[in-house]
């Protein structure tokens, strides 16, 4: 989506909140930008019940509401390393997209976040999507975002606006935009561990690229912090 444009936004802002790096440092984006700034998280059968957890705690540290909606219907489609299967890949190779992808999972999370917006006059979504580095997921793509918002306003005759500050951010720039943004002190509590380990692993794919984006940016991980000091 198109930058941000401060004057343009309405007062209040609803943030998609998996409880991850890259939704905790869109939380404080949006903390920065908007008077006043609620959370949604969506319970979809994860195997790792933390990033629920982290969530809620992540929204707690920040001080902005926060809700939990149930959506168990990806548990049953199943055929995913999120949600039943052992991650075996996470990088997209031709013609074939890893089996950490849930198929349709954003486009239904940011319908029901707009559903719930709509309903507490809220028009501006936040998510933490990123084309940059995003392991080939389709649904974090720019263009699938930008229709989404579109095929999203035609269905409920609103205009919200889909806000995706970290599109074209690498690992190392989220970092430092987190640290802009004032979010480092939350992420000692964000899950990005696709084994659901706490203290993380640090060696499943999704631990080493947080890795390299802090070591690229010259910054400790305030998560890795919290268990070695």
């Amino acid at each position: 989506m198109r930058k941000a444009n401060t004057r343009e936004m309405s007062h209040k802002a609803l943030v998609v909140l998996s409880g991850g790096q890259d939704s905790t440092t869109c939380l404080y984006w949006a903390l920065k930008h908007f008077d006043s700034v609620t959370s949604i998280t969506f319970d979809y059968g994860q195997r790792h019940r933390i990033e629920l957890d982290a969530a809620r705690k992540v929204a707690g540290v920040s001080g902005v509401e926060h809700a939990v909606l149930p959506i168990d219907t990806f548990a049953v489609l199943g055929g995913n390393a999120l949600t039943g299967d052992e991650v075996v890949d996470t990088v997209a190779t031709e013609g074939q997209l890893p089996n950490t992808f849930v198929p349709g999972r954003n486009l239904i999370f940011l319908t029901f976040a707009a559903a719930y917006a709509y309903q507490r006059g809220i028009r501006d979504l936040v998510a933490g999507v990123c084309q940059t580095d995003y392991s080939g997921y389709p649904d974090c793509r720019q263009n699938t975002v930008e229709a989404l918002q579109v095929a999203i306003n035609l269905g409920m005759e609103t205009q919200i606006r889909i806000h995706t500050p970290l599109m074209w951010m690498t690992k190392a720039e989220t970092v430092l935009f987190a640290k802009e943004v004032g979010a480092l002190e939350a992420l000692a509590w964000s899950h990005t561990c696709y084994n659901g380990e706490v203290p993380p692993c640090e060696n499943c794919p999704a631990c080493e690229l947080r890795a390299k984006g802090f070591v690229e940016a010259g910054l400790p991980d305030p998560l890795v912090s919290r268990f070695t000091q």
